[in-house]
């Protein structure tokens, strides 16, 4: 008699129900299909700030309703990144990240046909969502499709010159389209690029296994909850003054959500958080790196922009094409941080990073009203580009690294929650400190005070790194 024979069972890294990957998928081709994903997201941290003049004349915004035109997207965005990065673990990293790219598209095409204040503002909010979604993915996905350690170096190492290469790009794409089209177009410009990545994603990218268990909805609340009350509560922070109730209320608010999601991690079989993500020693001290690098380089969007259109007088484009030099010292060290994290070690290379950033904001510290334009600044923001090339990379992978596959998910919404958050502190106290020490009606005045503020962060990032890891060489697992 005849026996049936068993279907094969699907490969490591296919989820139940679905098929198996297709073995003419290119883990190349796989990875470059997600960077586009982080590209997007990173342009739009920046692509708008250039055009938000002409959005305020367009849809007649005062000062504070542009506000929330960035910061809508950043609450929502800093907000739910450890939320869509739990969803990614128990329904499939692709499947959330889809959705995410899907929500996040048909946002922007909302944002950039709005006719009002609040669709704009709404649609603003609707793409932080998506982007909360799909950022975790971007970074869960590069690390389980590539085939190797060295391959997924390679993508640590994109992803970080993308993340902060796309910044810099998004003030160059602002100013340009800006100047020569409309302000709708900063928007517009997501629509084609996520169509395609929606088209590209499933043939090209491996889902990975699904987490099952129940889930962590109390664990979820909190922390959406501390996330947007200290996002929310730092943003405002320099209009409303620090020790204003409303300030107070915002950090008592986050503080209390903080309170109660470390409980409910402990207690929950299957947490939102791991707490084994956080008893790492060097897995903290990544994320410390990451908090004030990313915070001190706020200071160089937030400062350099205003300083070349309002006391160089430069146009939108030209200010936007004066961090090219920043943007092609990301992208270059990019390409040869991989090789010297193999031969070095994490720590020489974070010493060596955040040394050079902080040279770079001593630097600037020293900018004038009688500048040129190269002479003030583009040698200042080509060595930070080439130090944060050669920061960021290392600092994610003692985040990422050695995590189980479980935890993927979790562990890149906590580093990019980091990032957010981060840059939020970093801005918050940038600004304040400008702000102590601005003239009415000049602008040069705080930015010294500013920028040596910023390379504050960087030493404390350097002394942290030496604390943590030492100067010598150490495993590249991230452990």
């Amino acid at each position: 008699m005849s026996r049936t024979r068993p279907a094969p069972a699907p490969p490591a890294g296919a989820p139940s129900g679905r098929p198996a990957p297709r073995s003419t998928r290119s883990p190349a081709v796989g990875i470059a299909v997600v960077l586009v994903v982080q590209l997007m997201l990173a342009l739009d941290t920046t692509i708008v700030n250039v055009a938000l003049p002409r959005i305020g004349s367009g849809l007649r915004l005062g000062p504070a309703g542009l506000s929330w035109v960035l910061n809508a997207y950043t609450l929502a965005f800093g907000g739910l990144l450890l939320l869509g990065g739990r969803l990614g673990d128990t329904f499939g990293r692709l499947r959330v990240f889809e959705t995410g790219l899907a929500l996040f598209t048909a946002a922007s095409l909302a944002g950039g046909i709005a006719d009002t204040p609040g669709l704009l503002i709404a649609a603003r909010t609707a793409q932080g969502v998506g982007a909360a979604l799909a950022a975790p993915g971007v970074l869960a996905l590069l690390t389980t499709n590539a085939p190797d350690e060295r391959a997924r170096h390679r993508a640590l190492a994109l992803f970080s010159a993308v993340s902060i290469g796309g910044s810099t790009l998004g003030l160059v794409l602002g100013g340009l389209v800006t100047e020569y089209g409309t302000w709708r177009w900063t928007l517009f410009i997501n629509v084609p690029l996520g169509l395609a990545v929606l088209v590209l994603a499933r043939r090209f990218v491996t889902e990975t296994p699904r987490r099952p268990g129940r889930f962590d909805t109390v664990g979820a609340v909190a922390a959406t909850g501390a996330a947007v009350a200290l996002v929310g509560t730092l943003t405002g922070a320099p209009d409303h003054g620090w020790s204003s109730p409303r300030t107070v209320a915002g950090f008592a608010v986050a503080v209390v959500c903080a309170v109660v999601l470390v409980v409910t991690e402990r207690r929950v079989s299957v947490p939102l958080l791991p707490p084994a993500l956080l008893r790492s020693r060097r897995r903290l001290g990544g994320l410390a790196v990451t908090t004030l690098v990313f915070g001190s380089q706020m200071s160089i969007f937030f400062l350099v922009v205003q300083y070349l259109q309002r006391v160089l007088d430069l146009s939108p484009l030209y200010a936007g094409l004066a961090f090219v030099p920043m943007t092609l010292g990301i992208f270059v060290m990019s390409r040869v941080t991989p090789r010297l994290l193999a031969r070095f070690g994490q720590a020489p290379l974070l010493i060596t990073g955040t040394l050079g950033l902080t040279i770079s904001y001593i630097w600037l510290a020293g900018v004038g009203t009688t500048d040129s334009c190269t002479a003030a600044v583009l040698g200042p923001l080509l060595l930070n580009g080439v130090s944060a090339g050669l920061t960021f990379m290392p600092a994610a992978s003692l985040v990422v690294g050695g995590v189980a596959p479980g935890h993927a998910g979790a562990a890149s919404g906590l580093l990019q929650t980091t990032q957010q958050l981060g840059g939020a502190v970093g801005l918050a106290v940038v600004v304040s400190v400008y702000a102590a020490g601005a003239v009415p009606g000049a602008f040069v005045p705080g930015v010294r005070a500013a920028f040596l503020t910023a390379g504050a962060l960087t030493v404390m990032a350097c002394l942290t790194t030496v604390l943590v890891l030492g100067t010598g060489r150490r495993s590249r697992t991230g452990r």
